[in-house]
């Protein structure tokens, strides 16, 4: 907070992991975009409808959740994703989430 950065962190949770971040860490001036917002929340829920993550994630504006991803390595793989998407750049989740068809 005192950095006015998001937080972005992983967690695990038995054999699972959570990928959590919370844009109010970066101060009242900091928005997410409706376009950047569309996009997280369209990556999360395909990542829901393949099962990779529970259902009952959090897909913003301000907070995001992800529970049940299967290894560290996708879990920081998402939450490094996701970090980009909330400074705008939606390559790093693009390439992470594909869009569909």
């Amino acid at each position: 907070m005192a950095q006015n950065a998001v937080f972005v962190a992983i967690e695990a949770e038995g054999p699972h992991w959570t990928v959590k971040a919370d844009t109010l860490t970066a101060g009242s001036g900091r928005r997410v975009s409706d376009a950047v917002n569309d996009a997280i929340r369209a990556a999360i829920l395909r990542l829901v409808d393949s099962h990779e993550v529970d259902f009952g994630a959090y897909t913003g504006p301000v907070y995001f959740m992800m529970h049940g991803v299967q290894d560290e390595e996708r879990a920081r793989e998402l939450a490094a994703a996701l970090h980009a998407a909330l400074y705008d750049d939606l390559e790093p989740l693009n390439r992470a989430v594909p869009p569909g068809p």
